[in-house]
């Protein structure tokens, strides 16, 4: 699965309606990971493959959605967004969190795990 892109109309759709919500809450089903980028940035370009290989890999547990902060400014200005890239990072249940700038794949994979699938750190079940 390849990573989404999507509008202003789109994030509203998919992921949070905010002319008619205030208090946040995520409408997806699986956790997201959403890029906010422009075509002519070059830390962007050099995250935009790792995206790729990483909706790949968590194709049936993630959803990955690329936002062009040129042709969405007001959702950028909504979000806060001051430079690029910046990856909003979208749990299920809970607050979504931001990191800015390009970050390499160790580091998204370890965020993806801990925080949004939360497979790492859980007390391990055992059977009495």
């Amino acid at each position: 699965m390849a990573t989404i892109q999507l509008t202003a109309e789109g994030f509203k759709e998919n992921i949070f309606d905010y002319d008619k919500a205030e208090e946040w809450k995520y409408k997806g089903n699986l956790p997201a990971v959403v890029d906010f980028y422009a075509d002519w940035c070059g830390p962007c370009k050099a995250v935009a493959p790792v995206l790729e290989e990483l909706s790949n890999e968590y194709h049936d547990k993630l959803l990955i959605y690329k936002i062009d902060t040129d042709k969405e400014q007001d959702l950028s200005m909504l979000f806060g967004i001051q430079s690029i890239p910046t990856i909003l990072f979208i749990p299920v249940d809970g607050q979504p969190m931001m990191q800015k700038g390009a970050i390499p794949k160790s580091a998204f994979k370890q965020v993806i795990e801990e925080r949004l699938l939360k497979t790492k750190n859980e007390p391990s079940q055992s059977a009495t």
